[in-house]
């Protein structure tokens, strides 16, 4: 039999897909030559917004339709988050949330023997809340690996669902995560990206931390870079901030989520930090690393966002001058505090803050590209373009485009970049 899996959503959703599918191929199941047919398509879902839950209902009718006698498997954090909406599963022979992903075969083996509609979603386990061990030896499709080593989350911002189908905080241990890197590395990847949930609580309630889980990926031969996913800011501590400084492999590219600008927004959202305690943040970062790249996310009219509030963010923004800013309209979440909220902000408004928030967060993308022209960087090159140049990235996670006549995919090369264009730099090699 053959199949597909269709992800949505994160770098966690990516990774758990790729276990499945290793574990799939070792059990002599076969990846499906057609992406839209298979005799077992299986759906990844994401949950973050109420336009996410749109484009996985779309998805699961679409691949019903394309595979009327094939076997549909919906996973991920949608069933998890609402399992009482079984309208969303009617195409789905099986249902699984985000728990024993490590049983695929098992579950689709007992589905063909009893050919009976399967919905196994449990709920976790807060007090025991125990890690799914998953792993991967490669990454379909790509130059660097994504590790997931980190799972749920203990926050509870007021706008977001992910605590609900995530769970508590649970992190890979360290010995767990030394056999994945070494299979990684032997497989002849250059890099890793460290990913998770909340990726900046991995270790929480145990004897290790997030810059011991850096501190061995840096150890291993054949591992040039390690890198981070998302993090959290009020868990940069600066002792993590020194000893990631310290490791030659780390790469200075970080995505602190800020969300907004403004304390009043921030104080609604219960985000765990104010705009000067990000900001002390940004600084350290720039005093410990050579040419960090600092990127965002910013959701733009949260409930009660006043114009003034606005306009704090919007100014806060251009003061911190991140590399990329990533802007999101909020979306109202069924079962989260902010759902709740008086004073939402109509569609018409939030489409004005976005437009103004795009046009600074483009101006200081463009800044950020001119200021690395006449650097010489080192740029993990992962594919060659149809327009014939090469395509990678420096450390800081800088788009650099590339010609050469000799092939140079999944080569660390020295660049000299020596302009920009659209959303990337262009560089020769030294």
């Amino acid at each position: 039999m053959n199949f597909n899996i269709i992800t949505l959503g994160c770098k966690v959703n990516q990774y758990e897909s790729q276990t499945m599918a290793e574990i799939l191929r070792d059990n002599g199941f076969e990846q499906s030559d057609d992406k839209n047919r298979a005799d077992i398509t299986i759906i990844n879902t994401c949950t973050v917004t109420a336009v996410s839950d749109a484009k996985n209902r779309k998805l699961i009718h679409k691949t019903r339709r394309n595979n009327p006698n094939g076997i549909v498997i919906l996973t991920g954090c949608m069933p998890q988050a609402f399992p009482e909406r079984t309208q969303d599963f009617e195409d789905c022979d099986i249902v699984l949330g985000n728990k024993r992903r490590g049983d695929i075969v098992q579950i689709i083996d007992e589905y063909m023997h009893n050919r009976t509609k399967l919905i196994r979603i449990e709920p976790h386990d807060n007090k025991n809340a125990e890690y799914e061990e998953l792993s991967v030896t490669g990454f379909d499709g790509h130059t660097r690996a994504f590790i997931k080593i980190e799972d749920g989350c203990n926050r509870f911002c007021s706008y977001c669902i992910i605590p609900y189908s995530r769970g508590r905080v649970r992190s890979k241990n360290l010995e767990a995560l030394r056999f994945e890197i070494a299979n990684i590395a032997a497989k002849g990847y250059r890099e890793v990206v460290l990913v998770g949930i909340n990726l900046s609580a991995y270790g929480q309630g145990e004897d290790y931390d997030l810059a011991d889980a850096v501190e061995l990926c840096c150890s291993f031969d054949g591992i040039d870079r390690v890198r981070l996913g998302s993090f959290e800011p009020e868990m940069m501590y600066d002792s993590l901030i020194r000893r990631f400084a310290k490791q030659p492999k780390f790469c200075p590219q970080f995505h602190l989520s800020l969300q907004s600008g403004s304390d009043g927004t921030l104080k609604r959202m219960r985000r765990q930090y104010n705009s000067a305690e990000y900001m002390k943040i940004v600084n350290d970062l720039r005093q410990n690393f050579d040419n960090p790249s600092i990127t965002t996310d910013v959701m733009v009219g949260f409930a009660g966002e006043t114009a003034k509030e606005f306009e704090e963010s919007l100014s806060f923004v251009e003061k911190v001058g991140f590399s990329k800013v990533h802007i999101f309209p909020y979306s109202r979440r069924a079962g989260t505090l902010a759902d709740k909220m008086d004073n939402h902000i109509d569609s018409k408004t939030k489409d004005i803050r976005v437009e103004k928030m795009t046009k600074l967060a483009d101006k200081l993308r463009r800044d950020f590209l001119k200021s690395q022209v006449g650097l010489v960087e080192g740029v993990l090159v992962e594919r060659l373009r149809d327009g014939g140049y090469y395509e990678g990235y420096t450390m800081n996670y800088t788009p650099v485009h590339i010609i050469s006549n000799a092939d140079i995919t999944g080569k660390i090369v020295n660049v000299r970049i020596t302009g920009t264009f659209d959303d990337h730099c262009i560089g020769e090699l030294v």
